[in-house]
């Protein structure tokens, strides 16, 4: 049974307001607190390591599994392994995401390692969120790890957010596309505070007609950091773009680094990047609506990340 915290983490990680339909693995405080399987997506505990397996059967479309993490205890690390084996022909959203509710003195640190391996002719949306909270002096730590396998013309569409109360995040996602398959990600972070995130993105255009589509928008505030590598391998004829906007504000830093590796004299790959303040003509314009200068850059960050 989960607690009135565990189910605030839910709506903020998952925007579950009750068990979902369909498929779903809730964990909680390193522990299974709830699952649903259906006739066409099966979840199975590891034998080997703490994780599930998500089996997804050939044909799948308009389903959903959730596998949502809450942490509300201080003091517990955990690492987790989850692999995803989606069929051929499958339509499918994945809800993943970690919240984390620290009002101790101990950290709390929660690392998932997800792996998918994506079926011919296969699409997929996968949402993962990150969020914490909790006045305790013990950091919140998340630091996900996320491997992408795609087969002939399967469709990835990843939206990974962070946009309150995480002390440190190290998130990596690496992807190997064969011919034909498409990767679209969009990356939203905040960071306020200490706060440190670094988002480190490796694409490898392995098959024709593979692309791949990289965007980071993020706001960086009061002494935080942050980090965004994207690297982007054109081994074939590809498309691969990457792109990193970031507002910058007080005493923050940003750090933006790109890489574009082609090995084929057909991989046609770019890279955008731009760091700023917010335009000075942009709070003016909004402050002579009648807004503080507070409500105005909070209007102009909140449609910058939506």
């Amino acid at each position: 049974m989960l607690d009135n915290i565990q189910k605030q983490l839910l709506k903020e990680v998952a925007d579950l307001y009750k068990m979902p339909k369909g498929a779903y693995n809730i964990r909680a405080n390193g522990e299974k607190a709830a699952r649903n399987t259906t006739e066409n997506i099966d979840i199975v505990t590891k034998d080997d390591k703490p994780g599930i397996d998500i089996i997804i059967k050939d044909g799948t479309k308009n389903e959903s599994v959730h596998i949502p993490v809450v942490l509300s205890e201080s003091g517990i690390k955990e690492t987790v392994y989850n692999d995803f084996y989606i069929g051929e022909d499958c339509d499918v959203v994945i809800v993943a995401g970690c919240g984390i509710s620290n009002c101790g003195t101990h950290d709390s640190e929660h690392d998932g390692v997800h792996r998918f391996f994506v079926g011919k002719n296969s699409k997929i949306r996968y949402v993962e969120k990150h969020y914490g909270e909790g006045d305790g002096s013990g950091k919140r730590i998340l630091n996900p790890v996320t491997e992408v396998y795609q087969k002939e013309n399967s469709y990835v569409d990843m939206e990974m957010v962070q946009i309150k109360g995480v002390d440190s995040t190290h998130r990596v996602t690496k992807a190997e596309l064969a011919e034909g398959a498409t990767m679209i990600v969009h990356e939203r972070l905040m960071t306020h505070g200490e706060q440190k995130a670094t988002s480190v993105y490796e694409v490898e255009l392995n098959g024709e007609g593979s692309s791949t589509d990289v965007i980071s928008r993020s706001v960086a505030k009061d002494n935080s950091e942050q980090i965004f590598e994207a690297a982007i391998i054109g081994n074939t004829v590809c498309n691969g773009h990457a792109e990193c906007d970031a507002i910058i504000m007080d005493n923050a830093h940003v750090v933006a680094v790109p890489k574009l590796d082609a090995r084929n004299v057909d991989a046609a790959l770019i890279h955008e990047a731009a760091i700023g303040k917010i335009a000075g003509e942009q709070l003016i314009k909004l402050m002579s609506l009648g807004l503080t200068e507070k409500e105005a850059e909070e209007q102009i960050i909140g449609g910058f990340l939506r």
